[in-house]
This record gives structure tokens, sequence and C-alpha cells, in this order.
């Protein structure tokens, strides 16, 4: 997944996002050392002021994403349904599938959430939510 040259592009400490032609988010994580909470917190407050009130979807390519302590995991999982309809998130190492997996499983959202190998299908997905 790369961002196209039309689209402003966020790039974040830890990922890179843009808004696709259809209103979908798509974020790119990076190779970062594990963010603190004050971080997370700070980029979560950022990104809802970036979006406004509206609820969006998402199309993460996790390929890079590394763990996390639980206390981000429960924050995000907190922070997410007020601005999430749907997740679709893509993979290609090992440790971002099970990492991504690990997330959606353990802490239960009231959105939609699914993997996928590939970007197309991903998106076919998503734009039932829009």
């Amino acid at each position: 997944m790369q961002p196209p040259k039309n689209v402003t592009i966020y790039d974040w400490p830890s990922s890179v996002f843009w808004f696709d032609e259809d209103g979908i988010l798509c974020s790119i994580s990076k190779k970062t050392s594990p963010p603190t909470l004050k971080e997370v917190v700070k980029t979560i407050e950022d990104f809802k002021k970036i979006i406004g009130p509206k609820k969006i979807c998402m199309l993460t390519d996790a390929s890079n994403s590394g763990e996390s302590t639980k206390e981000i995991r429960d924050y995000a999982a907190a922070e997410f349904p007020k601005f999430i309809k749907a997740i679709a998130i893509i993979s290609k190492s090992a440790l971002g599938k099970m990492l991504a997996n690990l997330f959606f499983n353990i802490k239960s959202q009231p959105y939609p959430t699914k993997m996928f190998n590939d970007e197309q299908e991903a998106r076919k997905w998503l734009k039932q939510y829009l």
C-alpha cells in the first residue's frame, strides 16, 4: 500500500496515513520503538481533531506493527469505537498479523474487523460500511 500523490499525507512518529478517494483512512505502521501511553493519548486526540465528529472506515497495513503494553491496548480499545465504523487489516509479516489478531480477539470491539492478505479485497470489504 502506497499513498497517492494527490492527497494530504499525515506523517506521524508511528504511522503514515491519508484519506483515499472513498473517504477510507489508509494507514501504514512504521518500525519504531514502542510508544508510551502519553504518546498514544496525544496521537489519538490529534487524530480525532483531524477527522472531526464522524466515524470512519480504516484500512491499515500492520506489517511493521510492534508490541504495545496492556495499558495502551486498553486505552485504544476504549477510544476506537468513538471514531471507527470498521477496520480492515493487511499485513505481510507474521508478527503484524499476530499482534493485530491478538488486539482484536482479546478486546472484542463493537465494530467489524477483518484480516486480509490482499489490499483490494480489504477495500472491497470496507466499502460496505461507508
